[in-house]
């Protein structure tokens, strides 16, 4: 197995990490992860324009839905994750969500939605919980990285996953959320998913 980004960024806190998010997190020798599940995601109606023009550009989701088929594919090269998750809508076209993170420094990564925005996130581990916390975003343009504030894009974003059942090492559950300072919660998605041996 090969060392993840989040290990390398959760440091020494990687050895209280449940075994079934060290799965999720740990690649195999061809630096891949797969894991299946069901999403349920939610957005306030006032979101679903700004949320199209993101889509229109690779970024999240621009419809809502509950208990939604979802696959997730992972491989890691030269120092990048990317991640692809595949969203299945009913009688729709599955929406496929891009994504690459990087290590940034000590327990913060940058995961980069599109090729220009990004989002700066610190990562803990706490209470038989992994925990995401935004730290504003990023505006990358060429090899140059320029801090963008939070309150200018879609706010702050939490992510907190954890096992399903303690005797299960597989499964795990995850919440994401998008909170705005000026208005409130304006997206989420939730499910629990199952890492796939392989």
């Amino acid at each position: 197995m090969k060392t993840s980004i989040i290990q390398k960024a959760l440091g020494v806190q990687w050895q209280h990490l449940p075994e079934a998010l060290k799965k999720h997190y740990l690649e195999n020798d061809k630096g891949e992860n797969r894991a299946q599940g069901h999403l349920t995601i939610d957005f306030p109606w006032f979101m679903k324009i700004p949320l199209s023009i993101l889509r229109f550009f690779g970024a999240l989701i621009n419809k809502r839905g509950n208990n939604l088929p979802t696959n997730v594919y992972r491989v890691v090269s030269n120092g990048e994750q990317r991640w692809q998750r595949r969203i299945d809508f009913p009688n729709n076209k599955p929406v496929i969500f891009n994504s690459v993170v990087y290590h940034n420094k000590n327990n913060e990564i940058i995961e980069f939605i599109n090729s220009v925005l990004g989002m700066k996130m610190k990562v803990h581990v706490e209470n038989n919980t992994l925990r995401y916390e935004s730290n504003g975003y990023v505006i990358k343009l060429g090899k140059l990285r320029m801090p963008y504030p939070e309150f200018l894009a879609l706010g702050h974003g939490r992510i907190i996953e954890k096992p399903v059942d303690d005797n299960d090492e597989n499964s795990f559950e995850m919440d994401f959320r998008l909170k705005h300072p000026l208005f409130g919660k304006v997206f989420s998605y939730k499910g629990v998913f199952q890492t796939i041996e392989s």
